[in-house]
């Protein structure tokens, strides 16, 4: 955030000034909380402490909010966890890496419930087409870290597309069931084992 000065009791002093990116997290927010419905002006100016006037400064409308959101969620949710997961060299240790950061960012309720909440909204003209979008990469790229371990490309979109819904329904099992899923750090881990076993099914690791 930036500062303005405003004034108070004692003189001027200076205050946060709301920036688009504090929009845009107060919108996710609301979206995990209560759907692409609480994303409104007046609600999230009042979680945010400002005025409407602050809003229209940065967006035009509801509308650019929920697109500028769509986007953030995108840049957060997938290409930042990629950059992250390709600083590793080794396919393996790659795969490895993403599906545990996957899995574990689902005990943080409030990512899980961004990733349902997307997916219920998916008719929504300013979500469809980044929705679409990130799925695609999500699996492609996944399938890429298949290729890379040696399987034609055909059978590594397939298991990349596995590991893609896998994800997808642990995320909704994190939403709507989390005592079923393993809660102690040690407990996380194993199953992050569990799946890469059952994913390089038939490829001997060493």
């Amino acid at each position: 955030m930036s500062e303005r000065r405003v004034k108070g009791s004692g003189g001027k002093r200076t205050a946060p000034r709301l920036t688009a990116d504090d929009w845009t997290s107060a919108a996710l927010e609301a979206m995990a909380g209560g759907g692409l419905a609480a994303v409104a002006v007046e609600p999230l100016a009042a979680r945010l402490g400002a005025t409407k006037g602050s809003f229209y400064w940065h967006f035009a409308n509801r509308d650019a909010l929920i697109e500028a959101a769509v986007l953030r969620w995108e840049r957060d949710h997938t290409e930042a966890v990629i950059g992250l997961v390709d600083a590793e060299p080794d396919p393996l240790a790659r795969l490895r890496l993403l599906i545990g950061l996957v899995l574990n960012s689902t005990v943080r309720p409030e990512d899980s419930s961004i990733e349902l909440a997307m997916l219920a909204t998916a008719d929504h003209p300013h979500v469809a087409p980044v929705l679409a979008r990130v799925t695609e990469r999500r699996v492609a790229y996944t399938a890429g870290l298949f290729a890379a371990l040696g399987w034609p490309a055909a059978e590594a979109r397939r298991r990349g597309l596995l590991a893609v819904t896998a994800y997808l329904g642990y995320a909704q099992m994190a939403h709507v069931a989390s005592g079923s899923l393993p809660t102690a750090e040690a407990d996380r881990h194993r199953y992050v084992d569990q799946v890469i076993h059952l994913l390089t099914a038939d490829r001997v690791i060493a």
